[in-house]
């Protein structure tokens, strides 16, 4: 199985998950957290994979991360506390 890839990203990619990152407001105490699962040379499947770490998921394929996504409330619980 391959191992995250963690240097020589396509720029295009880097760029999106820099974005993601200032998009989402994704914490240092979450990027330390991803780094340091980094830091272990996670083996990842050739396909899709998603690791979740608190309050945010990361999503790969392959070798690459491909994106950063957060834990939303459901509209549902979103609507509840409205009516409060």
């Amino acid at each position: 199985m391959p191992k995250v890839q963690r240097r020589d990203l396509p720029l295009a990619l880097l760029n999106h998950l820099l974005d993601r990152i200032s998009e989402r407001a994704i914490s240092g105490d979450q990027l330390e957290e991803f780094s340091d699962w980094l830091d272990t040379e996670p083996e990842v499947p050739d396909g899709r994979s998603f690791k979740r770490f608190s309050g945010m998921c990361v999503c790969g394929e392959g070798e690459l991360v491909k994106t950063f996504l957060i834990k939303v409330r459901s509209r549902l619980a979103q609507k509840s506390n409205n009516r409060q």
